[in-house]
């Protein structure tokens, strides 16, 4: 397949403040010098390079941790269609599109006018559903959004900002977004940590406290990354993304980005100031209500 020899390798305000961070974090990475002829490259077809992009929102019924829960009512709203009234604001999106394997969500997510794409049970992950999605899809796309729909609160400006780092970056074919990890999240196996090295690139994700230092203790000095469940992807990549064995990191964590980087794969990171609105649990329900009515957001 041509994908396949193209990929395979042998060797391993709360929102102007977004913007603001997202800004920054996209001029590093055009500053970063991947490579004379990549940047040439990127330079004389920066209009054209990785341009059409469609937002996927992977959606599943069946949750070891929270049945049902694309559909849980946040103020008065399934969550998956605030996730998806979200993204829709994202200004780098041609299209977003819901990938579910579940007729009631389907059907949820036509009512309110979002488009669907039926996939199998038996993907493991959403970027596994994401990538049968776009093989779905009649259009041709560069770049593919694996959009949580568990983000509800989730910044267009983040979108932006994952999506326009891996235009600026031709050697890698996955971006994602880190935030600050708060204390009181230090040692939440469901709050995901991220370290980079110095070009912003992703060294090692993890459910436990990264870095780890010897006292065993959160450092109030150290700025810890938290992971935000939002990731792009080249589409040629996640094309191949579902036929790349598993790997010992990626199956110890269960986190399914660690597959891409036992692979050889690169993966750019962007730093964003976000709070971290996830709902992982039945609890984090409450919480979310919580901060949407103190913010008089509706």
């Amino acid at each position: 397949m041509t994908s396949k020899s193209i990929y395979s390798r042998s060797t391993p305000d709360h929102g102007s403040t977004t913007k603001s961070w997202i800004l920054h974090g996209v001029a590093a990475v055009a500053a970063i010098a991947v490579g004379a002829h990549a940047y040439l490259y990127y330079r004389r077809s920066a209009t054209m390079f990785r341009s059409r992009v469609v937002g996927i929102i992977p959606a599943r019924f069946a949750s070891s941790r929270f049945q049902g829960k694309p559909l849980v009512e946040i103020l008065g709203k399934p969550m998956i269609q605030r996730t998806w009234e979200r993204a829709k604001l994202a200004t780098t999106l041609d299209r977003v599109v819901v990938a579910t394997d579940d007729e009631k969500i389907a059907e949820c997510c036509r009512g309110f006018g979002a488009d669907v794409i039926m996939t199998a049970e038996s993907c493991r992950n959403g970027a596994e559903r994401c990538s049968e999605a776009l093989q779905k899809l009649q259009k041709k796309y560069d770049i593919v959004v694996n959009i949580q729909g568990d983000e509800p609160l989730i910044e267009p400006e983040i979108i932006d900002g994952i999506v326009k780092a891996l235009q600026t970056t031709p050697d890698a074919v996955f971006s994602t977004a880190v935030t600050s990890l708060k204390p009181e999240d230090a040692f939440d196996p469901n709050r995901v940590k991220c370290v980079v090295d110095n070009r912003g690139y992703a060294i090692y994700f993890s459910r436990g406290l990264i870095p780890f230092n010897k006292s065993g203790k959160v450092n109030p000095e150290f700025p810890y990354n938290l992971h935000l469940g939002i990731q792009s992807y080249d589409s040629e990549f996640l094309k191949i993304y579902p036929d790349l064995t598993p790997t010992p990191l990626q199956l110890e964590e269960d986190l399914e980005q660690l597959k891409v980087l036992e692979n050889g794969y690169k993966m750019k990171v962007i730093k964003v100031d976000h709070d971290a609105h996830g709902v992982d649990t039945p609890e984090d329900v409450a919480k979310i209500e919580n901060f949407m009515r103190e913010r008089n957001l509706s």
